[in-house]
């Protein structure tokens, strides 16, 4: 009978990549074998054993092209350079491989990605809640809140709901809604003005256009 172990191997040589290796060993005669298998790490590249193409056109780690070549040719200048050959092109014909660092390009994409991200903004709406008989200080407290928002490139929903007989103080309500977007008039602008929802008084603010 024979014994399996299954071993994770450090990079060396061209069994980078997260590369695993199983080892047979065949006891008492002493013979064994060694098996290589790679698994992909990103399902988009494959690289060094896993490209299956029997010629690709080939790039240098310093972007020089290198012509097209069989698949045993570039691994071993991959192999030579200490570095992973990248199907970069998988649907070209032939296929475009490059010769480099894998971790630091997974990285480099990685980075590439979150300053991506960051780039992108979501506009959202935010919502500010007035009360009819709100001090004016509370009001620019819930101005300050607002303008943060507004800074941030959102949109500011502000509502005022009244309660019971405080329907009969609609004109002290409208006036509350005019002091905060006077309050947050350098940064933001009055999209939609103050309109009833039901029983409650709405507005809309979207940050201002500085042109």
């Amino acid at each position: 009978m024979g014994a399996r172990v299954d071993i994770v191997s450090k990079p060396l040589g061209f069994l980078r990549a997260d590369t695993f290796v199983s080892a047979f060993f065949f006891m008492p005669f002493g013979y064994g074998y060694v098996r290589r298998r790679y698994r992909t790490i990103a399902k988009e590249s494959l690289i060094n054993e896993e490209i299956r193409a029997r010629e690709m056109r080939v790039i240098s780690a310093d972007g020089e092209q290198l012509g097209i070549m069989s698949r045993d040719e570039a691994l071993r200048l991959a192999e030579e350079k200490n570095l992973d050959l990248v199907c970069i092109a998988p649907k070209a014909e032939p296929p475009v491989c490059k010769i480099l660092d894998y971790g630091k390009y997974k990285y480099d994409q990685q980075k590439k990605e979150k300053e991506a991200k960051k780039k992108q903004h979501t506009t959202q709406i935010k919502e500010i809640r007035l009360s009819t008989f709100i001090e004016d200080h509370d009001i620019m407290v819930k101005a300050k809140t607002g303008a943060k928002f507004l800074k941030d490139g959102n949109k500011l929903k502000v509502s005022l709901r009244f309660r019971g007989r405080e329907r009969d103080y609609v004109s002290t309500g409208q006036e509350v809604m005019e002091k905060f977007a006077e309050a947050v008039s350098d940064v933001g602008d009055v999209e939609k003005k103050p309109k009833f929802e039901g029983r409650s008084l709405t507005m809309i603010l979207t940050p201002k256009n500085d042109k």
